[in-house]
């Protein structure tokens, strides 16, 4: 089992193919397993990396009391200097997209592309961000959490979430659903906690000060709110191309890998055989 240390703890990571890095970074609660589809893509032409998260997977609980999107950047910068990576490109969906953009900006010098997959910029973005907040506070869903523990309280977020955001926001494929639900549910309440915790501390980072190439990705069925937050990124990166995935919702990449890899694939030719500002 692959692994290596970055900062206080062995991350756990899969890599396949030769070429340019590309470094995949999952979302909350889920794992390595999220890449699937393109690690087999692009391991022919990529030397294609997956990891488990700090609390997440194969690499699994940390000492800290609290984790934060910065801490989780910082792992993957020690993963990239430990792996010996030379400007990877980072691809992130979700809390993957907030870790990656972090990167990006702490970074900039060590970076040739990006990919930015069904994320947000801050946990109080827009108007409902606050409300949601406002609603739901963090001290509380943390009690709820620990209260109903981890598969329960995801039963009941699935059950809000599509009547929140619709059926189709966590996909149409029920392989892709139970995936995400089984990962989920698997969680010990205080680690599930500090991922919590580290997404609704989420603030935004300087994204202006990015300068690579960057791709923005959102399935079709992606939340309102979340295409405002794209929309936002589109405005502030200089050099910035911006795609939507049919027939997908929040997991893009898995519910259909195979348009997402186009676009991945389309833009990654664009953007590393030639400078190019997309607008």
């Amino acid at each position: 089992m692959p692994t290596i240390r970055t900062n206080d703890v062995e991350t756990y990571y899969e890599r396949r193919g030769e070429g340019r890095p590309l470094v995949c970074v999952h979302g909350a609660w889920t794992d390595h397993r999220l890449w699937k589809p393109q690690v087999d893509a692009f391991g022919d032409d990529y030397e294609v990396i997956a990891y488990d998260v700090r609390g997440h997977g194969r690499t699994g609980p940390s000492a800290e009391r609290r984790y934060s999107v910065e801490l989780f950047a910082a792992d993957l910068r020690a993963l990239v200097e430990g792996l010996e990576l030379d400007r990877p490109i980072v691809c992130g969906l979700s809390l993957g997209g907030m870790i990656a953009q972090t990167y990006a900006v702490r970074y900039a010098d060590d970076l040739r592309a990006l990919v930015l997959a069904d994320t947000a910029v801050s946990s109080a973005f827009t108007r409902r961000d606050r409300a949601t907040r406002l609603l739901f506070p963090g001290w509380a869903m943390r009690g709820i959490v620990r209260l109903l523990g981890p598969p329960r309280y995801v039963d009941v977020a699935y059950w809000l979430a599509e009547r929140t955001r619709g059926k189709e926001w966590f996909g149409r494929d029920e392989a892709v659903r139970s995936y995400v639900r089984e990962t989920m549910s698997s969680f010990e309440a205080s680690e599930f906690n500090k991922i919590f915790r580290a997404i609704y501390d989420f603030r935004r980072v300087d994204l202006a000060s990015i300068r690579v190439p960057t791709l923005v990705l959102n399935g079709e069925h992606e939340s309102r709110a979340v295409f405002r937050h794209a929309a936002y990124v589109e405005r502030t990166i200089p050099d910035v191309r911006s795609a939507v995935v049919s027939d997908a919702g929040h997991v893009a990449n898995l519910e259909n890998p195979e348009a997402f890899n186009r676009e991945v694939s389309s833009f990654l030719s664009d953007a590393l055989d030639r400078r190019s500002v997309y607008r």
